[in-house]
């Protein structure tokens, strides 16, 4: 029988705030680009994670990766930084300048989770809003 790749995803959820402020910008600037979302003490939202794996089920299990490891590593890595935090004050990358967008989010969960998920990782999707997220592929090649 020939092998046919398959993606599992596993959404979670985490509630954080974060302020949108780029202080290579100018107040007025950074108003007009990120309107309220530069409020000097920020702003929360309950975000959505899809992690999604792609690969061969495994012929014993039937299983690309074991569901409860998944959800483990999302836990040990980016939960235990982002959940009910800050993200601008409590997440190492953002705290080193890098803007939390819903794009960088995305990103950064993607570098945290790859190397504990290669050659799995397939894609990172954030919800921040009803109407805003972000899918992410990772590097390109």
């Amino acid at each position: 029988m020939p092998k046919h790749p398959v993606v599992l995803t596993l959404r979670r959820t985490f509630c954080a705030s974060h302020r949108l402020y780029s202080e290579a910008l100018s107040p007025e600037d950074n108003a007009a680009i990120f309107s309220k979302c530069a409020h000097p003490h920020g702003h929360g939202h309950n975000y959505v994670v899809h992690v999604s794996l792609r690969g061969e089920p495994d012929p014993t299990t039937g299983m690309i990766m074991n569901v409860s490891v998944v959800k483990e590593l999302l836990e040990n890595h980016v939960f235990c930084d982002f959940d009910h935090r800050h993200l601008n004050l409590d997440v190492p990358e953002f705290q080193a300048g890098l803007l939390p967008t819903v794009e960088n989010i995305a990103i950064v969960i993607w570098n945290r989770l790859y190397p504990h998920l290669t050659p799995y990782l397939h894609a990172i999707k954030v919800e921040e809003t009803e109407s805003i997220s972000v899918l992410y592929y990772g590097p390109e090649s």
